[in-house]
C-alpha cells in the first residue's frame, strides 16, 4: 500500500470562503484514519483535495514521499468511494466492476480475474450477471468497493459511504469494510458524520470542526482524553454532561450543587481558585449513590443499560447511564456520584490536565 502525508494544507475558494485551515496528517501504510465532524466541517473537501477533485490553495500532498499536489486524479493512484454509488446502471455488476480497467485496456484475463477475486471476497459473486437496480442498498455499496478493489490503489478514499444506508444495513457495511481493511491491508482515508462509525473503524480519528483539526488520535484517546469541549461533546453518545461550576474551597461549586474532588483533582485545579471551570461527566461514568442527587425526568430502557434524564439542581440538565433496567418515575431523586471527573477552562474550552496526559 503506501504512506499519505498532508502538510500545511488550506483550501479557500474563490469568494474567499476558507473551508480547511493548515491540516497536518501522516497516515501510515496500512492505517485506517477517519476524519469526522458535523456537516460543513471540512472533511469531504480535504477528502477531495487528497483525490485530486479540488484544487489545494496551499500546502503539500506527498504520497510515499512524492509530491502528488498538483497531479491529476488518474494519476494519483487512488479509488474512491461516494456515499451515492456512482454505478453504471444499464451495465452489469461485473461491467461496472470492470469498468476502470476496461479503460485502461487491461489483458481480458487480468480483468476477470480481479473482479472475481473482489466479488468472492465482497460475497458478490451470484450478483455480478445482475444490474445495480435489482441490488440492495448494501449490495451496491459492496460493488462500489469492489469496483476500487480491482484497480490496486496505493490508497482507498471512503466519502460518508454509509449514510444511504439504514441502521442495520450500516452495522453490517461497517463490518465489511473493517475485514476488508484487515485482508486488504489498506490505506485508507474514510469521512464520516457518524461519530459510531468513527470509534468502530479507526486506527486513528481525526475530529474537525469549522475547518480546523481539534484533535487526532486513537478512538480511545478521543474519547478518554478529549482536547476541548467540542470534542468532549461530539465523540460520545449520549454526549458528556457539561456543568458550569467555580472552582472553591476544594470543591466545584455549581449553580444550587457542589461536587467534592479528590486530593489530586484539588492539585491539578489550584491555578482555577476561585475561576470558573467546566466540569465534563460522560453519562457512564455517574454510578447510583453518593450526595448528588438526580431528580428524574425521563428513563429509557436500552436493554442492559438504562438512560436517566433529569437535573442535579434547578435548571442544570444531566443523563446518566447505568447498566441495569432501571424503573424511575418523573419525579424520583436518585442519589448518585461521578466516577471520573473531566475539566475544562471555559476561556479557551481547553482540557485542563496534568502535563503528558
Amino acid at each position: 500500500m503506501a504512506e499519505l502525508q498532508l502538510q500545511h494544507l488550506d483550501k479557500i475558494y474563490d469568494n474567499n470562503v476558507q473551508a480547511v485551515y493548515d491540516f497536518n496528517l501522516d497516515v501510515a501504510d496500512g492505517e485506517l484514519i477517519v476524519l469526522v465532524g458535523p456537516s460543513g466541517c471540512g472533511k469531504s473537501t480535504t477528502l477531495r483535495m487528497v483525490a485530486g477533485l479540488e484544487d489545494i490553495t496551499h500546502g503539500k500532498l506527498l504520497l510515499d514521499g512524492r509530491d502528488i499536489t498538483a497531479a491529476p486524479a488518474k494519476d494519483r493512484d487512488m479509488a474512491m468511494v461516494f456515499q451515492n454509488y456512482a454505478l453504471y446502471g444499464h451495465m452489469t455488476i461485473y461491467e461496472n466492476m470492470a469498468f476502470s480497467l476496461t479503460l485502461r485496456r487491461e489483458n481480458p484475463n487480468v480483468i476477470h480475474k480481479k473482479v472475481m477475486a473482489a466479488a468472492e471476497i465482497l460475497d458478490l459473486t451470484a450478483q455480478l450477471n445482475k444490474k445495480p437496480a435489482q441490488l440492495s442498498g448494501g449490495q451496491r455499496q459492496r460493488v462500489a468497493m469492489g469496483r476500487a478493489i480491482v484497480r490496486s490503489p496505493k490508497v482507498f478514499l471512503f466519502d460518508e459511504p454509509l449514510s444511504n444506508l439504514d441502521a442495520k444495513l450500516r452495522g453490517a457495511t461497517r463490518r465489511e469494510i473493517l475485514l476488508l481493511h484487515k485482508r486488504l491491508n489498506a490505506t485508507i482515508l474514510y469521512v464520516t458524520h457518524d461519530q459510531t462509525e468513527a470509534l468502530t473503524l479507526a486506527d486513528r480519528i481525526v475530529c474537525m470542526s469549522m475547518g480546523h483539526v481539534q484533535q487526532i488520535g486513537t478512538p480511545l484517546e478521543l474519547y478518554d482524553s478529549p482536547d476541548n469541549t467540542f470534542v468532549a461533546t461530539f465523540i460520545g453518545l449520549p454526549p458528556m454532561n457539561m456543568l458550569d461550576t467555580v472552582f472553591e474551597d476544594g470543591k466545584l461549586k455549581g449553580k444550587g450543587f457542589e461536587v467534592s474532588l479528590e486530593a489530586d483533582e484539588q492539585a491539578l485545579l489550584a491555578p482555577w481558585n476561585g475561576k470558573p471551570v467546566i466540569l465534563g461527566v460522560r453519562p457512564e461514568y455517574i454510578a447510583e449513590g453518593g450526595d448528588l442527587n438526580i431528580r428524574v425526568s425521563s428513563n429509557e430502557n436500552l436493554g442492559m443499560n438504562t438512560l436517566v434524564h433529569g437535573t442535579i439542581a434547578d435548571g442544570v440538565r444531566i443523563t446518566a447511564k447505568f447498566r441495569n433496567w432501571m424503573n424511575y418515575k418523573n419525579g424520583d431523586l436518585v442519589p448518585v456520584h461521578f466516577t471520573r471527573k473531566l475539566f475544562f477552562d471555559p476561556e479557551t474550552t481547553r482540557a485542563i490536565r496534568k502535563e503528558g496526559k
